[in-house]
């Protein structure tokens, strides 16, 4: 992987990483284990953790009957599980391959969903209708250059009073070095506009490898996150930090319930996830 940063075009950088995600398709079909979803009670640990979140802000205190769109949804999964808990969903995401994933799965459980082809950078172009809930979780906003543009789409496609959710990776973990035997920094925590290049045959999940293994990912601060919501019209309610991620970012950390986190004496050095809740006025 090449550390330094570069200047690319978005419209090149986007077509290298679809093809990177068209490739992850099958991969995370395996190592997602969706069987678990052919129980009709079963929601991913990702959705319950998010709606766990989300209920002291949610009328009643539940998604039921809400519409919701899910931005960059990738196979559906957590889509159908907000669907499970009672949600009319639209799945975005701009993989073929992983919408065509998505609504085999849907099918295949019974469940009623919408699928949507677009950059999340376009996506109120694309998206019939508008929402009480805009959903994006985890692993979405490092793969786009542009805050504030995803920040207006986001709030376009809401309802008045409408609520945005986001629970992600921490900008500060992206900035540590995987692969070091301690909490080193390595990779920049401030963006300046141009992509970070990897070339990296895995994925976060399961042991498969890509054909397409070129990506391009951009840092954010969460100063940029944030100020981009709020720049986008939209009303902070809750911003909070988290010390265990649903993935394992790195070889040294351990399982603990609710997903991974680093080796106990570690983890109150630095936050893993970070979840912001705003609502369209």
């Amino acid at each position: 992987m090449d550390t330094s940063r570069m200047a690319i075009d978005w419209d090149v950088a986007r077509e290298s990483n679809r093809a990177n995600w068209e490739d992850r398709v099958p991969l995370h079909e395996e190592a997602y284990g969706i069987e678990q979803l052919d129980d009709p009670n079963y929601l991913t640990p990702v959705v319950r953790t998010d709606l766990a979140a989300l209920s002291p802000l949610l009328p009643d205190g539940a998604v039921s009957g809400l519409d919701v769109c899910h931005l960059q949804c990738h196979i559906g999964t957590d889509t159908l599980s907000l669907a499970r808990a009672g949600a009319r969903v639209t799945g975005v995401d701009f993989s073929p391959a992983a919408l065509r994933s998505a609504a085999g799965l849907a099918d295949r459980l019974g469940i009623d969903a919408t699928w949507v082809e677009s950059d999340v950078l376009e996506a109120r172009a694309a998206v019939t209708g508008d929402f009480d809930l805009v959903y994006t979780s985890i692993g979405t906003i490092n793969w786009l250059p542009d805050l504030g543009r995803w920040a207006s789409q986001v709030a376009a496609l809401l309802r008045n009073g409408g609520l945005f959710y986001i629970r992600d990776g921490h900008p500060a973990l992206y900035s540590i070095d995987e692969h070091a035997d301690g909490l080193q920094l390595r990779y920049p925590y401030f963006g300046n506009g141009q992509a970070q290049l990897w070339d990296d045959a895995t994925t976060y999940a399961g042991d498969g490898k890509v054909e397409h293994q070129r990506t391009y990912q951009w840092a954010h601060p969460l100063s940029e996150i944030i100020n981009a919501l709020i720049g986008a019209g939209l009303q902070l309610l809750r911003v909070e930090e988290g010390a265990t991620l649903p993935w394992k970012f790195s070889p040294r950390m351990v399982e603990v319930p609710g997903g991974f986190a680093w080796p106990v004496g570690e983890r109150d050095l630095v936050p893993c996830t970070f979840t912001v809740i705003a609502r369209k006025p």
